[in-house]
């Protein structure tokens, strides 16, 4: 089923601040975990960010869907304020391992998972592979394989080549913290007009504090090769193999202004992905869950309401 929404977004009048959050023992590492807690009735929900991203990507979309979920956004290994993971491992297998770990840690059962670009990717294997743990899965534009980079992509392998990459990371961190975060947004919003400026703000103090910590590039980098490996398996290992083997109903969110992943694999994904349901936002960038917020969460609870 496909539909797609017309631009705007009902945003509230004061931007809410972001979700408390703990470090959590999970497996062998810790993970810090931001909880928007919800009235009695709600079911668990698990939320994972994309490649440079935190638990703060969601804020907005939680405290939109505390009427039906009880919202748990992690940090994973190595990114916001989540330790590196012990072994040093950034596969995406040992991304899955860790929300794995945080859903079981809960207690509860099922979650609806939910996850933006590489987190999508992540939450993809969770749904496959432990589909005893998945009651729903919303991706907004998960990064999955796509052999046709754009102008506005094509750094990114040559981020991933290892002696490459460190360098053209070692000159990003010279440029200041709020010129780097200018230039994620820019690259992230279709319109960057729509971030308010206390979440500009927001974002600064966080970049800036993960900038001291000294593992955020690893973490980044890493991360960023491991993602374009799995790009290239092939027979059962395939992302897209993966993805096909997801049984949870399934809502696919696409920014049609998309600079980082390929809306045009949209289609692709819609035909994968048994019974899923496609939204097409013509007006949104690579994070719809920040830029319409509200537009996300009227389709996640549509979702969510379809199971009673």
């Amino acid at each position: 089923m496909t539909s797609s929404a017309p631009s705007g977004v009902a945003a509230a009048s004061e931007p809410i601040p972001p979700w408390p959050g703990e470090l959590v023992e999970v497996g062998a590492g810790e993970l810090f975990v931001r909880r928007a807690p919800a009235g009695d009735g709600a079911e668990p929900a698990v939320f994972v960010h994309g490649l440079g991203g935190s638990a703060t990507n969601w804020t907005d979309l939680m405290a939109l869907l505390r009427d039906r979920l009880e919202g748990a956004a992690l940090d994973l290994p190595g990114f916001g304020w989540s330790p590196p993971p012990p072994a040093g491992d950034y596969s995406l297998e040992a991304h899955a391992r860790a929300v794995v770990s945080l859903v079981e840690r809960t207690g509860r059962g099922r979650v609806h998972l939910v996850g933006n670009s590489l987190g999508g990717t992540v939450s993809t294997l969770v749904a496959a592979t432990r589909p005893d743990l998945v009651r729903t899965l919303t991706l907004v534009s998960p990064a999955l394989p796509v052999m046709r980079p754009r102008a506005s992509n094509a750094h990114l392998p040559a981020l991933a080549v290892p002696w490459v990459g460190a360098r053209l990371m070692s000159r990003l961190d010279r440029y200041p913290v709020e010129q780097r975060v200018r230039g994620t947004i820019s690259l992230c919003f279709a319109d960057p007009s729509r971030v308010r400026p206390e979440r500009y703000a927001e974002a600064i103090t966080e970049a800036a504090r993960r900038a001291r910590l000294g593992h955020e590039g690893e973490a980044m980098l890493r991360s960023l090769r491991a993602l374009l490996s799995a790009y290239f398996r092939r027979g059962p290992a395939s992302l897209w193999q993966v993805a096909a083997r997801v049984t949870a109903p399934t809502l696919l969110v696409y920014g049609l202004r998309d600079r980082l992943v390929d809306p045009r694999t949209a289609a692709r994904a819609a035909r994968t992905f048994a019974g899923s349901r496609l939204l097409l936002l013509p007006d949104s960038g690579h994070v719809s869950q920040m830029e319409h917020p509200t537009l996300v969460a009227e389709a996640v609870r549509r979702l969510v309401d379809e199971l009673g």
